[in-house]
């Protein structure tokens, strides 16, 4: 146990994701090869809650620990001897099952009881006085909306004033989707175990997990071994796909971007996605529009090149161009039909977003040479589906917008999701609530089609361009709050993600 502690940082989040139904799969191969049971698994769990729990309160002196039928249960009974050991006052509730204890769980159980432990029913009184609530109500294995006397438990524990901190994962959120079906913990931290999984990075997971904590418990070499699911994206890894520039760069070596939008009223979206292209470093950025565009958009951003777009322009346009942008602030109508028709054939790469993605949903058509960049809503548009539908599984609808579309996808939303044809996958962990206003989308339409432009893959493009935009509103945000925050505020702070010698 005590190698296990000095090896292993309940701070530090890994990259790689696995599955919840894998690692359960697996997790007793991972012990056996350790060298330890899942008892012992289940106490390293117990013990690096109780490490977090006690350097994020070192002050508490009453816990309420809340324990489930399962092996979330057992982490429980674990934090609360180790609680009681240390001189906390303890109280647990159990919530009894009609089935046995899982074999490890069983014997956390009796261990807790032989230490002098007491366990209360469901429905006990609390106490009046509780400083934290530790939630190990319902673990990684759960389907379906928590049920009685569960519910009334996390209801119980969210409305209280004490804060929650939930084992592994809150309780009544699906550890593979991040999706809610009824009650969920509403987490001030998280203590997850073992490995990352899906359902803490996307869905409804930044509502309720709070602070993210992590601990190995020891199988660190065990996980390098096997193959993630999908891959957690953070600005620390944007060097790899951002070199430093040559420095006898010219314009023409960091590419050629033609955006196509901004149709009446909507020169904003296309202004936006063009200057952050720029900002991006796209070498020359082409704007097709509305010609009652043009003037505002050359004194907005001079260092644009802008035309009106017609039939001979836009052909002229994806001759020139080395990538297309179409979309931002396109409209829906024959003008922008027309457009699409003649871009849809382009074998170039291409970024399809906004009304180019509702006009697609009208016309399918499968390319492999673009990346679509839907919100939850344009989403369920594509696959005839609903928001509440694609919110319920985004891993599962960002695969299936692949095989109905091609190329690369980017689901946008809390924890957006980039996935391509070749079954990569990746969570973009940055972004906050500050980027829930206008032009946001336009903004990563930019600078994804800037890096497209710097000869950036698609799946490359897509997923610098995620943790760019998330990691500049983040910037941003800790300066000034979330409350107000402008996409175009975004523009001047790009510098600090797109240039490998700031980020190290």
């Amino acid at each position: 146990m005590a190698d296990h502690k000095k090896k292993t940082s309940t701070l530090s989040l890994p990259h790689s994701v696995y599955t919840a139904e894998w690692l359960r799969r697996w997790e007793g191969e991972a012990a056996g090869l350790a060298g330890v049971s899942l008892y012992e698994l289940m106490e390293r769990a117990g013990d690096a809650a109780w490490r977090t729990l006690s350097w994020l309160y070192p002050f508490a002196g009453h816990y309420l620990i809340l324990a489930g039928h399962g092996n979330n249960g057992g982490d429980a009974y674990v934090v609360a001897r180790l609680a009681q050991a240390a001189g906390k006052q303890v109280m647990l509730i159990e919530c009894a099952g009609h089935s046995p204890l899982p074999e490890q769980a069983r014997l956390a159980r009796q261990a807790w009881l032989d230490a002098g432990g007491a366990i209360l029913v469901a429905d006990a009184a609390w106490p009046e006085r509780v400083d934290v609530i530790v939630d190990g109500l319902l673990g990684t294995g759960l389907a379906a909306a928590p049920r009685a006397p569960y519910d009334e438990l996390i209801a119980a524990a969210n409305a209280h004033a004490a804060p929650v901190v939930a084992l592994d994962i809150p309780s009544g959120l699906n550890a593979d989707t991040g999706a809610v079906a009824g009650d969920v913990i509403n987490a001030a931290h998280t203590v997850t175990f073992i490995a990352l999984k899906p359902g803490l990075l996307t869905g409804k997971a930044r509502s309720v997990t709070g602070r993210l904590h992590y601990d190995d418990l020891g199988l660190a070499p065990w996980l390098a071994r096997q193959t993630p699911i999908m891959e957690r994206l953070t600005a620390a890894q944007l060097t790899r796909w951002l070199t430093p520039r040559d420095p006898c760069a010219h314009k023409g070596d960091n590419g050629r971007l033609l955006i196509v939008g901004g149709d009446r009223g909507l020169s904003g979206a296309i202004r936006m996605t063009g200057e952050a292209a720029l900002r991006t470093g796209a070498g020359l950025v082409r704007v097709l529009t509305r010609e009652e565009n043009i003037g505002a958009l050359l004194t907005a951003r001079p260092e644009l090149m802008v035309e009106p777009l017609d039939d001979e322009s836009l052909r002229h346009g994806l001759e020139w161009a080395d990538v297309i942008v179409i979309g931002p602030g396109l409209g829906q109508g024959d003008w922008a039909k027309n457009a699409l028709r003649i871009v849809e054939n382009c074998t170039k790469p291409m970024l399809w977003d906004a009304d180019a993605l509702n006009l697609l949903a009208i016309n399918p058509q499968k390319r492999h040479n673009r990346i679509v960049t839907p919100h939850p809503g344009e989403a369920a548009r594509l696959l005839n589906s609903k928001v509440g539908d694609i919110e319920s599984d985004r891993l599962l609808f960002a695969k299936n917008i692949i095989k109905r579309y091609g190329g690369v996808v980017v689901l946008k939303g809390a924890g957006t999701l980039v996935a391509d044809a070749g079954g990569h996958m990746a969570v973009a962990d940055v972004g906050n609530a500050g980027m829930a206003s206008g032009g946001m989308g336009d903004l990563l339409s930019g600078i994804i089609g800037g890096l497209l432009a710097q000869k950036l893959s698609l799946y490359d493009a897509a997923c610098a361009g995620c943790v760019i935009h998330g990691a500049t509103a983040d910037l941003l945000a800790a300066e000034k709050g979330t409350r107000g925050m402008l996409a175009t505020d975004l523009l001047p702070a790009l510098y600090q993600f797109v240039n490998p010698e700031r980020i190290a």
